[in-house]
């Protein structure tokens, strides 16, 4: 008998300690604030997940030569705007086209990396491209001038900047950019939709693989 509680002592204690180690990465994205915009389901703030879907961590490049190899490699990678990781709190992460495209799932279960026409759907249900960024724009937290900004959305977009082709980082205050799951010209770039201080419009362009960019997921 005693030999019985032993045994199921030893099996109760592993599988809570695998419960454990399965919240670690549940808690990571619990209770994610999202906002209806449509028929649509958004995020209302910047992706932030260290861990793909199925538990495995992101590299995390904390400096321009770590960026650097990750690209080169064609491999996941985040990092956090200036290397600075007081910076996360606001803006959440920044991350290259690797880790967004990586089959292992940088969007936590029930969500998904939004498409180029998931963009677009967003964009039509707040009047279109060239008004729907006012309308997305948070009203703090920009630089002068934070153009027509009312966030009547919820989208609550903030300018977390974004990492360049040369691995610098670039306009945090000014720009907030983020990845959608659209790929284009041949698999060198990736469509990208962008919010700007001075414009009331949500811009449209292709970026390469190589940028650091937000991302906002949707619900599937």
């Amino acid at each position: 008998m005693e030999k019985l509680k032993f045994i199921f002592g030893v099996i109760l204690l592993s599988l809570i300690m695998s419960c454990s180690e399965s919240n670690t990465n549940v808690n990571e994205v619990a209770n994610l604030p999202e906002v209806t915009i449509g028929n649509q389901i958004w995020m209302s703030e910047n992706l932030s997940v260290s861990v793909f879907r199925n538990g495995d961590p992101i590299p995390y490049a904390s400096n321009s030569d770590e960026w650097g190899e990750a690209v080169r490699n064609g491999q996941p990678a985040y990092c956090y705007y200036q290397d600075n990781t007081l910076n996360e709190k606001s803006y959440g992460k920044l991350y290259n086209w690797y880790a967004v495209n990586d089959p292992r799932g940088l969007a936590p279960s029930g969500w998904h990396i939004p498409t180029k026409e998931e963009w677009t759907k967003l964009a039509n249900a707040l009047g279109g491209d060239p008004v729907a960024g006012a309308k997305m724009k948070s009203i703090t937290g920009w630089s002068t001038p934070n153009l027509g900004a009312t966030n009547s959305s919820g989208f609550n977009g903030l300018p977390g900047g974004y990492r360049d082709l040369d691995w610098l980082f670039k306009d945090m205050g000014k720009i907030g950019t983020w990845w959608t799951a659209t790929e284009e010209d041949a698999g060198n770039t990736a469509y990208n939709s962008s919010l700007i201080n001075n414009s009331i419009a949500l811009d449209r362009h292709q970026y390469y693989h190589s940028g650091g960019l937000s991302v906002r997921c949707v619900k599937n």
